[in-house]
């Protein structure tokens, strides 16, 4: 069954920057513009008008800078473009369309480390005595042994091995890489490789125009056992991207429990909402055990903005990193879809990974290529932007209906998340509002209020694979009538019937 909205008897309500939807663009497996199977800029370029028509107002690229690896987050020039993607002038070109449609561009800015192969390195090798020797974290092999003792693998990266050697290295030292011996960890106690950073900061949002910065890896700026500078560093890097564009957005990635994050939202008041995604998989997988969570997050929720009274939550199901939703939920799309609508009730600003919106399928192998297949547009080659820069088997014109033909279909997934989105633009309460417990507690069905200065929304959620009708308290029957609805859910007498896997907000 198609979604049906009572929202246009509301007010239409143009949801502003940074509250909207936003979009998680890799650029490689978008849109190929000169058929050489790798996307590119000039053919998102030419895609611009479906965020439009999506509804989203924010884009996140993930890295575009040059790079020798598929996924560029091995940056060799923090002031240029990967040929792979085309030129500065075609993302310039970019930035200008997409700024017409009134979209914002974010883009992903790799601080933490560069590629062994960055001119910095290559030169850093060379020996002690090279002035860009401590532009890198190096140290005498005899003192490593004991600090990668103390190293373990974490939720960002499953290699505990990070001191590595130089191959004909004669000098004693041994250098440190998080993530591997491929991404060197720049040296920030050095105040020239700060000033390198700032500058390309400043390059990117004033000359070339971008809008804001993704931070990548912002826990681990300096060492696990050196918190407490990593918290001071975002500190000082958000002053000096505000003396530069003092509307600069700033979304930061730091993968861990709360009480960590915490202190990161000084420097980054927005960061990735890692713990949500995990909560709302696990409740749609289960199909009950709502109960607690909306107390859970509403108490982090508050923590964080008392610790930051400028805190935007990025919210997001999965991300670039992680299996795609749908395959975690066992190709199962009313349950994909359910997922999304309780991402978009949620306080925050949600993200959607590419591919998402039609139901793209993908798992972590060959170094996270299954995941990050290209866009399905088409059947076979009959979109002349398709995509084919690699092909793992997940998702395909044979196991995911392609975008031409669910955007003509009311029931497709696609047409989901559009018409979900459009009802959530439409909306404060939803956009910018608070969240707040019902005191309705029932194990299948996810609920709460949110309210935006004296305007109040109760959204219901069934997670279960059955109908369930809810009973209103007297408490609840201040809301009186069906403002939305995804399955044909039924409002009377105090009473709303939710078919299984469907969301309804009343108002």
């Amino acid at each position: 069954m198609a979604l049906s909205t009572a929202c246009k008897q509301e007010e239409k309500v143009e949801v502003s920057f940074p509250y909207g939807v936003k979009y998680e663009v890799f650029v490689m497996a978008f849109a190929d513009s000169d058929g050489d199977g790798k996307g590119d800029l000039k053919g998102l370029t030419q895609k611009l008008d479906y965020f439009s028509d999506l509804g989203v107002n924010g884009l996140w690229l993930m890295p575009i800078m040059p790079s020798d690896t598929y996924h560029k987050y091995h940056v060799t020039d923090y002031k240029g473009i990967d040929p792979d993607y085309g030129t500065m002038e075609d993302f310039k070109t970019f930035i200008a369309e997409a700024h017409k449609r009134n979209i914002k561009v974010i883009s992903d800015y790799i601080i933490n480390h560069t590629g062994d192969k960055h001119p910095w390195f290559l030169e850093s090798i060379k020996g002690k005595d090279n002035p860009f020797r401590d532009y890198y974290v190096w140290a005498p092999k005899d003192s490593v042994e004991m600090l990668q003792k103390e190293e373990v693998a974490g939720p960002d990266t499953d290699n505990a091995q990070r001191w590595h050697e130089v191959p004909g290295d004669t000098s004693g030292e041994m250098y440190y890489g998080y993530f591997n011996g491929q991404t060197p960890d720049l040296n920030f106690d050095n105040l020239k490789v700060r000033q390198e950073i700032y500058d390309a900061a400043k390059f990117w949002l004033e000359e070339v125009g971008v809008d804001g910065f993704r931070l990548d890896a912002a826990k681990h700026i300096f060492p696990n056992n050196r918190a407490a500078d990593n918290h001071a560093m975002w500190e000082e890097f958000r002053a000096e991207i505000q003396r530069i564009k003092p509307d600069a957005y700033l979304v930061g990635e730091v993968w861990s429990d709360s009480k960590t994050v915490a202190p990161y939202l000084k420097g980054l008041p927005s960061l990735f909402n890692f713990d949500l995604g995990y909560l709302i998989t696990d409740v749609v997988k289960a199909g009950n055990d709502t109960i607690g969570l909306v107390k859970k997050y509403k108490a982090i929720n508050d923590y964080y903005t008392s610790i930051t009274p400028d805190f935007l939550d990025a919210t997001f199901v999965k991300n670039h990193d992680q299996l795609r939703i749908l395959s975690e939920l066992e190709g199962n799309i009313e349950k994909a879809k359910l997922a999304a609508g309780i991402l978009f009730t949620f306080p925050g600003t949600p993200y959607i990974y590419q591919g998402e919106e039609i139901g793209m399928l993908g798992l972590k192998v060959d170094m996270d290529r299954g995941q990050r297949e290209s866009f399905i547009w088409a059947e076979g080659k009959s979109d002349p932007l398709q995509s084919n820069w690699y092909n793992a088997g997940f998702s395909s014109d044979k196991t995911v209906v392609p975008f031409s033909k669910q955007k003509d279909d009311p029931t497709s997934i696609y047409n989901y998340y559009k018409k979900f989105i459009a009802f959530r633009n439409s909306s404060k309460e939803l956009t910018m509002g608070t969240i707040e417990e019902s005191g309705l507690q029932i194990n299948e069905v996810l609920n709460f209020v949110r309210k935006y200065q004296q305007e109040e929304r109760f959204v219901l959620h069934n997670v279960s694979d059955v109908e369930v009708t809810v009973q209103l308290t007297d408490d609840l029957k201040r809301f009186t009538s069906l403002a939305f609805e995804t399955k044909g859910a039924s409002f009377e007498a105090g009473a709303i019937t939710l078919p299984a896997y469907s969301t309804a907000i009343l108002k």
